[in-house]
């Protein structure tokens, strides 16, 4: 595995260089090894309820599974991923041909922190915009909710479904599972639930959070006013 770089020196092709090295074989085998610990996805999918006709955009969507799994879910809608990593999109391009979804789902390479929805998809705001476990691999992370409210549409909803502080789990458990998750570079955030609550609150979101499996988890959906 590739040197970490320091948080302040990571450009957006630094980023998608230590991405790529690191999914470079990993994507491979990425979706069988991570259903087992990456929690609530489905969950997540399944209360997107976008309109009939809605757009839908997935920041960090890796590999596509949870572009398939929500495409398949909901036919009438479209929808869009972002990722930074060009390994992890080969994969879900190849994903979304294989079940033949190329039609209603696009993905294109960009910087989570830093993309501009119109100039990737032609489409500046969408219905329903989720981040899969993503905040939690993003060094600048913080930058990630604003960008997604400006590309959100009136009434639309960004959801969220990343670590918790594992509060009602025994202390053993939580420190063997940060430590096995630093070796992916993903970093549980403990205040990151606080920190989303606060960011709805300054940007005038209603929202509602929902701890998962003894708070291993958590489930947010911040809804803009329409």
């Amino acid at each position: 595995m590739c040197a970490k770089m320091p948080e302040a020196t990571l450009t957006s092709d630094d980023s998608a260089t230590l991405m790529d090295r690191m999914y470079r074989h990993q994507r491979h085998i990425y979706d069988f090894t991570r259903k087992f610990y990456l929690l609530g996805r489905d969950r997540l999918i399944g209360e997107l309820a976008p309109p009939a006709g809605g757009q839908v955009l997935e920041i960090g969507c890796g590999t596509g599974r949870n572009l398939i799994v929500a495409a398949r879910r909901y036919p009438s809608a479209r929808f869009y991923g972002l990722d930074i990593s060009n390994a992890m999109l080969a994969t879900a391009r190849a994903e979304i041909f294989r079940h033949g979804l190329k039609d209603r789902v696009t993905v294109a390479q960009a910087d989570a922190t830093a993309f501009d929805a119109r100039a990737l998809f032609g489409i500046a705001r969408f219905d329903r915009i989720f981040v899969s476990y993503a905040l939690s691999m993003i060094p600048q992370w913080g930058n990630v909710p604003p960008r997604a409210r400006l590309a959100l549409k009136p009434g639309g909803e960004l959801h969220v479904v990343d670590f918790g502080d594992c509060g009602e789990l025994p202390a053993g458990f939580r420190a063997l599972l940060r430590t096995w998750l630093a070796a992916f570079d993903v970093h549980p955030r403990d205040a990151l639930e606080s920190e989303l609550q606060a960011f709805a609150a300054d940007h005038g979101l209603a929202a509602e959070f929902r701890a998962l499996h003894g708070r291993y988890a958590f489930l947010a959906r911040l809804k803009a006013p329409a």
